[in-house]
């Protein structure tokens, strides 16, 4: 069986998990899958020697390959098990392939700020309401799993003082919290992110009151992409997950769908509703989701998307424009030498490159969150992603038609064109990847 090593409460564990748990619901994983509790024993007896970090979710291959990542991982069994794909072609479908190559890097590397961010502020102390006894729960599964409940708990709360000083986190922060402040989060710009995630999620609400997925009525890599943040953090930790189903309950509801358990009222993609034949009585089964259980025919792109694909553009692509300048700049300095190692995927500063990536460092830049501005790191992995974007690109734009079709959706928003400059952008700042490690690649 392939195994997939995560943690319920990881944020990129529920996306890989859904993903597979839909190809395997229909046959199309081989032997399957088990999803495997990513202790600390395995992640230093296993997961670290076979990629080089103890980040979950990693996935082991039948045949004994080992994934790290989760685009990586769609990527290696999408190619393996190509039946009912989840990302639509890029040369037939140019604007759905593109949107979900979008919609994944939002989720992955922008939604991931805000909904870390509602993790530990709710966990901090003085917080009323509060979920750290939740969360010290949920940490302690994994860190003493299989002892007593209390015994969990008591591990969590150690772990969450010892690493992260939770009860001087404004103060003092360190681990998760001085992530925060490297993802540029402080007093200043915490309230525009978090405007900026509700905004998105009314998005997301007015979408899913018309289209139960997405594109339609079938899944893609933009809701799984789309689950990383809203599964973990926003639908089950305990605080936000109230607000979601209060204030957002279709969004909610297809949180539910997608992840495919506990979903038979949310109607998940393969289930059925049933009629009753007006003659016979018999059971007349149609699709349970929305648009005949199908994406949206001749590439469409719902209206309804349109403000999702423009937070994109409007909030994260200034961003990433910024950063592959500044890592382009890093890459040609001295202070790199050619095809040598980059700050890696993290929540925070990759310990070697502290002091690069924090303050006023040759790794960080000056950015924008509504009308709030602070400072942040440059992730190289960020970069990488971007890679895969342009790579989609170059197939969605290589016929005369397919670049028409991209060209008129980009020409919807603002600053929309410059991504057809994409590989000219990260001309000098590419990046190669070794299971958890990046790389520069020389030019």
């Amino acid at each position: 069986m392939y195994r997939l090593f995560s943690w319920e409460h990881s944020y990129f564990s529920g996306k890989a998990r859904a993903y597979l748990r839909w190809k395997q619901h229909f046959g199309d994983l081989g032997p399957g899958f088990e999803d495997v509790l990513a202790t600390p024993e395995l992640a230093l007896g296993l997961l670290i020697p076979k990629s080089g970090t103890p980040a979950v979710p990693q996935l082991e291959a039948p045949d004994g390959t080992w994934v790290q990542d989760t685009s990586e991982i769609i990527d290696f069994v999408e190619a393996r098990h190509p039946e009912r794909p989840v990302v639509p072609d890029a040369a037939s479908s140019p604007r759905q392939s593109l949107a979900a190559h979008l919609i994944e890097l939002l989720a992955d590397e922008w939604l991931l700020v805000p909904a870390f961010w509602q993790r530990w502020y709710y966990s901090e102390d003085g917080r009323e309401p509060s979920h750290r006894a939740f969360n010290e729960q949920q940490w302690g599964a994994v860190l003493a799993a299989g002892q007593p409940g209390a015994v969990r708990r008591a591990a969590g709360s150690g772990f969450f003082e010892a690493a992260f000083g939770i009860s001087a986190s404004r103060s003092e922060p360190q681990g998760v919290y001085a992530g925060l402040v490297h993802l540029g989060v402080d007093e200043k710009t915490e309230l525009a992110w978090q405007a900026s995630q509700h905004r998105l999620l009314r998005h997301l609400e007015a979408h899913f009151g018309v289209h139960d997925y997405v594109f339609g009525g079938q899944p893609s890599l933009a809701d799984f992409g789309l689950l990383a943040p809203l599964y973990a953090h926003l639908y089950r930790d305990a605080v936000p997950g109230f607000a979601l189903r209060v204030w957002f309950p279709l969004v909610a509801e297809w949180v539910e769908r997608t992840n495919g358990e506990g979903a038979l009222n949310a109607r998940w993609y393969g289930q059925k509703l049933y009629s009753l034949d007006p003659d016979s009585g018999d059971l007349v089964g149609r699709p349970a989701t929305s648009d005949g259980g199908a994406w949206l025919p001749d590439d469409t792109i719902p209206d309804t998307l349109l403000p999702v694909l423009a937070t994109f553009f409007e909030e994260m692509w200034p961003v990433l424009r910024d950063a592959a300048a500044v890592l382009t700049d890093f890459i040609a300095s001295d202070a790199h030498a050619p095809g040598g190692e980059l700050p890696g995927k993290s929540f925070t500063a990759t310990p070697e490159f502290v002091e690069l990536q924090t303050g006023t460092g040759p790794l960080t830049h000056d950015y924008r969150i509504g009308d709030a501005s602070g400072r942040r790191m440059v992730i190289p992995y960020q970069i990488w992603m971007l890679q895969r974007v342009a790579q989609v690109l170059r197939t969605c734009t290589a016929s005369a038609t397919g670049r028409a079709a991209v060209e008129e959706l980009l020409a919807g928003f603002d600053a929309g064109a410059e991504l057809l400059a994409l590989d000219d952008l990260l001309a000098g700042c590419r990046i190669r990847k070794e299971g958890g490690r990046l790389f520069s690649v020389p030019s």
